[in-house]
């Protein structure tokens, strides 16, 4: 190209996009005005044409009323109610979506506009004034707060310079590394990187190198990208796992005598059969008056994690635990959480119990809650006290044993485990009589070999004996949050720590019922009655149970739900059907529980409310890390999807359509629930248009339509085990 042309081209890129430029400068300087030279020197236009072309713009946006002549030849922005605060969702073209609670709509804010923002920030924006019948745009005008400024991917270098190209698909620009900033790695390998700056006039923004990660493609390497990517440790600092080792574990006398004493009633806790942390075990005792006594006994976290610790400071900061596809990255330090808190078998423990009495009919008699040590007879996997209720026998077969040998338990503990179930049982038909709604979905997991390679896909599904202890946690749950925040029905306003779950958007319901009546389904809507659409959503998860398109509806039906979020404001919970609900049963996993256990103690001793303005913010940090963890571990599950479909490239399949956009189809595979992409372009046989309407692509030709639930039988073509991405060809549409 002539350096004419060049320069040209230079000059067109400059003055395009004018009327924002301008705007954009008076923007950011509310108060100041400006005359056409000030503002050319800014946008950097040095050239007479350029300089008319501002001087132009600048008599029409008067004209338009959005600035304002304060002197002569000098020029300020009208100060409108045009502004707004919220957040960015960038989607995977670089444009964006604007979020406000002071908005009812969400504003389209394209690529040109983001002026350096990125996915989730906290930006100001400017609303412009649009035409009729057309779509509103923002502009961003200042970039309040990073959501953050670490990034993986992939370094590619070259002589003096590199660029990292981030996992991360919202990220829509690569990062600039300069000569001295690649900290050892080398061209090709997995890093994180620290955004340093960003130049205005550079399209990138610059970066260094603050660790190596390793090779792309290494299972470690990739597992611990994605703890990074969300910005979720994968260890602990030196001096957490020092100050966790010098914890006293000895229960002494005074301490014992300070609380109630339950280690001679019958103890046990039921937990996934691989798991290694105990929070939570159940006792059982008959009463001579026909009731029963059982006991929700829950680690005692608070008692060896004292608030502003170390411990206690990792443990906020980290909020969760997060189960990974192959590990569990702990809230606590190991020797705590699979150590001294845990509730082992055979072993003495400091706990924090919830005792019911309960008769007959599963109802609550008596309540008590406070400190305990306890003594758990026997730990049982979910198979293990699944066989105990179906058989009501004594013997655990080989097959379901922990040690994969027959084994015998004790009557006394059978029949504990018998009875829980019936109360369970009545428990949970009441719950769904009184409106509650149940996701029982099935759940991937992986068989790994000892090198993390997937070498078989199988699917977890809750039975009843997962069933049991959900019941009896929720109980504990609910009645303590009830305890707390209500007195004989009326609410006592102290602060505490709830788990709170909206109503589901009505429209969001609605667009469900259309989906579904594809596959011959009905979703009753009642805007006044929450039972009834709880219980037409019950009946139709319960109808799609086991069928090929059940994951793709039950996934939709979660989707048409609010998110639960801890909060010091109660609205309850919806999903269960409670108006009080807290999270007070798993400690050693969960932020929140830890300050419920606090709370809770708080007002047992008689103490006032205490700032729910502190606590509040405490409730937001736990509810943004709670979802980052659930991202993580989404990404995960896709990782290994994706590393088990790389044996299986070529091999065809029977899928659902489980989405539908103007750029392809999505399928998911009906026997082991990976999911993958065709193309658009790739469907070969016609040209497809997206009908947004009917959630398919129409062929313009034959009038083919592939839509959502539609049955296909498609080809691995391509596994990207970086990008976490299936790649289908399409063979054709089959019948169910």
């Amino acid at each position: 190209m002539s350096k004419r042309k060049k320069l040209y081209k230079k000059k067109g890129n400059i003055i395009k996009d004018l009327t924002r430029k301008i705007l954009q400068l008076l923007n950011q300087f509310p108060n100041k005005s400006f005359n056409y030279k000030q503002i050319s020197s800014k946008l950097a236009i040095t050239d007479a044409n350029g300089r008319n072309q501002i001087i132009k713009k600048l008599e029409s946006l008067k004209l338009e009323e959005k600035i304002e002549e304060v002197t002569r030849g000098k020029f300020k922005i009208i100060p409108l109610s045009k502004y707004y605060i919220g957040t960015l969702d960038v989607i995977s073209n670089g444009n964006a979506y604007f979020i406000c609670d002071e908005l009812d709509h969400d504003i389209y804010i394209p690529s040109r506009n983001l002026n350096h923002a990125l996915d989730n920030d906290i930006v100001k924006i400017y609303l412009y004034n649009r035409k009729k019948n057309s779509r509103e745009e923002g502009d961003v005008v200042e970039i309040i707060k990073r959501s953050k400024t670490t990034f993986v991917g992939v370094l590619q270098m070259n002589k003096n310079f590199g660029f990292v190209i981030p996992d991360d698909k919202k990220m829509y620009t690569d990062i600039f590394i300069s000569k001295g900033k690649f900290k050892k790695a080398n061209d090709g390998d997995k890093v994180l990187v620290k955004m340093t700056d960003w130049p205005e006039n550079s399209k990138n923004p610059f970066g260094e190198v603050i660790d190596v990660l390793g090779k792309p493609g290494d299972h470690h390497t990739e597992i611990h990208s994605i703890l990074l990517d969300y910005g979720l440790p994968y260890k602990f600092p030196s001096k957490v796992e020092e100050v966790a080792k010098k914890i006293p574990t000895k229960i002494t006398d005074d301490e014992i005598k300070n609380r109630r004493d339950l280690r001679d009633t019958t103890t046990f806790t039921i937990d996934p059969k691989d798991a290694k942390d105990f929070d939570d075990a159940l006792s059982f005792k008959p009463l001579e008056n026909g009731n029963y006594e059982i006991g929700i006994h829950i680690a005692d976290v608070s008692h060896y994690v004292q608030e502003k610790s170390v411990l206690d400071e990792e443990a906020y900061n980290r909020a969760t635990s997060v189960y990974l596809v192959d590990r569990v990255v702990p809230m606590l330090p190991e020797v705590l959480s699979n150590g001294v808190c845990s509730l082992r078998p055979n072993e003495e423990k400091l706990t924090f119990s919830a005792i019911f009495e309960i008769n007959e009919k599963a109802h609550v008699v008596k309540q008590w809650f406070g400190r305990t040590i306890t003594y758990s007879d026997k730990r049982f996997s979910y198979e293990e006290a699944q066989e105990i209720i179906e058989t009501k026998a004594q013997t655990i077969s080989s097959n379901n044993s922990l040690t994969g040998k027959e084994y015998t338990v004790d009557l006394k503990i059978v029949s504990a485990i018998v009875k829980l179930d019936e109360l369970a049982k009545k428990l949970r038909k009441r719950r769904l009589q009184q409106g509650a709604i149940t996701f029982d979905r099935v759940e991937v997991k992986f068989n790994l070999d000892k090198n993390y390679e997937p070498v078989g896909v199988y699917f977890k599904e809750s039975k009843d004996a997962n069933k049991l202890i959900e019941e009896f946690m929720l109980l504990a749950n609910r009645r303590v949050a009830e305890f707390v925040g209500s007195n004989k029905g009326v609410p006592t306003n102290k602060t505490f720590i709830y788990r709170v779950h909206d109503e589901p958007d009505i429209e969001k319901i609605a667009a469900l019922q259309t989906i579904v009546s594809k596959f011959g389904y009905k979703n009753k809507i009642d805007t006044k009655n929450k039972k009834t659409t709880a219980s037409s959503l019950n009946k139709l998860l319960q109808d799609v149970h086991g069928k090929g398109e059940a994951n793709l509806i039950e996934t939709l039906a979660v989707r048409t739900m609010s998110k639960a979020v801890y909060t010091t404001k109660n609205i309850g919970h919806y999903g269960l059907a409670f108006d009080y609900y807290s999270h007070f049963t798993s400690p050693i996993r969960r932020y929140p529980d830890v300050m419920t256990h606090r709370l809770l103690q708080h007002y047992l001793d008689g103490g006032k409310s205490v700032n729910a303005t502190v606590y509040e913010e405490k409730c937001k940090h736990a509810s943004e890390m709670e979802q980052l963890a659930t991202k993580a571990e989404r990404d995960s599950i896709k990782y290994m999807q994706v590393k088990y479909m790389q044996k299986h490239q070529d091999e065809e399949f029977k899928g659902v359509i489980s989405g539908v956009t103007e750029w392809g189809i999505y399928v998911e595979i009906i026997e082991n629930k990976c999911e993958g992409m065709v193309r658009i372009r790739e469907i070969r046989d016609d040209y497809y248009i997206f009908d947004e309407k009917q959630y398919a692509l129409v062929g313009q030709a034959t009038k083919n339509i592939y839509q959502l639930g539609d049955y296909v039988l498609i080809k691995v073509k391509n596994t990207d085990l970086e990008r976490k991405h299936l790649d289908f060809t399409l063979i054709k549409k089959i019948s169910k």
